[in-house]
């Protein structure tokens, strides 16, 4: 059975002009030949991405969205970057391919790179998946041990310190995301000042060994063999990566981590499979976080907090588009309810913190 994640047509009022995009990459990418076919990948909520095909060859576009859109987000030129200088030492990127800031092709810079054909685990398990707790906590493992790999490298001996400013990192993200929420708040939402003030009032000092930071490592971003569902192939969706601190990269992600015996408003937001049996808790992939790295982590309220309220402020960023009619993605007429859900949650983490 095929579990190649596949694209479907491209949604309404997010088109491409077929005929830019074709006379661009003619001129970008060498070799190619063939009728030019896009579709959409659909699971996106940020950045746009579409398969381009080309004869034989399927590549990847990324685009911002349509919309208003934060001001230091979306940087297409930045991602294209990242992965440029991250590729020979962190095989798990993508190869990129071409970029461009030329506004006449589509209104904003975007950039194409190879497509990384592969399984990837979405809201459920593939119907027919067939793998066994053993086998999901294999792969869950693994995922994680990605995670670390990508923290390990050294990045200042990889040439890639231009990526960020690691000093004061945890203080800029609380107070930047803060911010953010502040400026995207809608008259519908929480107003997150208690959770904005535990933020600040408990925020410990950055961790001392700076690393490459994802920003948005989770499960469905990560790209599975399909020879081989147990070996990671490719991680995806670069758009955040930075220089910080990797135990607030580890709170962004295990945000995302929806356990089985979590309350049933969670589970509404959950995105991926991480609740089936097989699956590591989220302090069993913290403790295995631990082990891998050799970094301790004695406070994970305060990470798994931040994680939460961030990951709201994503949320209602894109709302903020929706409830002014910036896109008709009807996806989006929900994430009121999601803003809500995650003040529950972040607001549940320091009632029950030590902290």
């Amino acid at each position: 059975m095929d579990f190649i994640d596949e694209p479907k047509p491209v949604r309404e009022g997010e088109e491409l002009d077929v005929a830019s995009i074709e006379k661009y990459l003619a001129s970008a990418v060498p070799g190619l030949s063939g009728k030019l076919e896009i579709a959409q990948f659909p699971s996106g909520h940020s950045n746009l991405t579409y398969l381009i095909k080309v004869g034989d060859r399927e590549m990847v576009l990324r685009r911002p969205p349509f919309g208003r859109k934060a001001k230091t987000a979306h940087d297409m030129g930045r991602e294209y970057r990242i992965l440029k200088a991250l590729k020979p030492h962190y095989p798990y990127c993508p190869e990129p391919l071409a970029y461009t800031e030329d506004e006449s092709i589509m209104g904003c810079p975007f950039y194409v790179m190879e497509r990384m054909r592969g399984i990837i685990l979405r809201k459920e398990l593939p119907a027919g998946f067939g793998a066994s707790p053993e086998d999901i906590r294999r792969i869950y493992d693994r995922v994680l041990d990605v995670f670390v790999e990508l923290h390990a490298i050294d990045y200042a001996q990889a040439g890639l310190e231009e990526f960020g400013r690691p000093e004061g990192y945890v203080r800029r993200q609380v107070e930047g995301w803060s911010r953010r929420y502040r400026e995207a708040r809608t008259p519908d939402v929480p107003d997150f000042e208690n959770i904005m003030t535990w933020l600040a009032e408990k925020m410990p000092p950055d961790h001392p060994r700076h690393s490459i930071v994802h920003g948005d490592y989770r499960i469905d971003n990560v790209v599975l063999d399909p020879a081989d569902p147990m070996k990671v192939i490719g991680v995806l969706d670069w758009e955040m990566a930075t220089i910080g601190d990797p135990l607030m990269d580890l709170g962004n992600s295990l945000a995302y981590w929806v356990e089985k015996s979590d309350p049933p408003n969670s589970h509404l937001m959950r995105l991926m499979p991480t609740h089936v049996e097989g699956a590591p808790t989220r302090m069993e992939l913290v403790a295995r976080y631990e082990e891998k790295s050799g970094i301790a982590i004695p406070n994970f309220d305060y990470y798994r907090c931040f994680g939460l309220f961030r990951l709201a402020v994503i949320v209602q960023q894109i709302y903020y588009r929706f409830y002014h009619g910036q896109t008709k993605d009807q996806r989006f007429a929900l994430f009121v309810h999601g803003v809500k859900i995650l003040e529950e949650a972040a607001a549940g983490v320091i009632e029950g913190s030590a902290l």
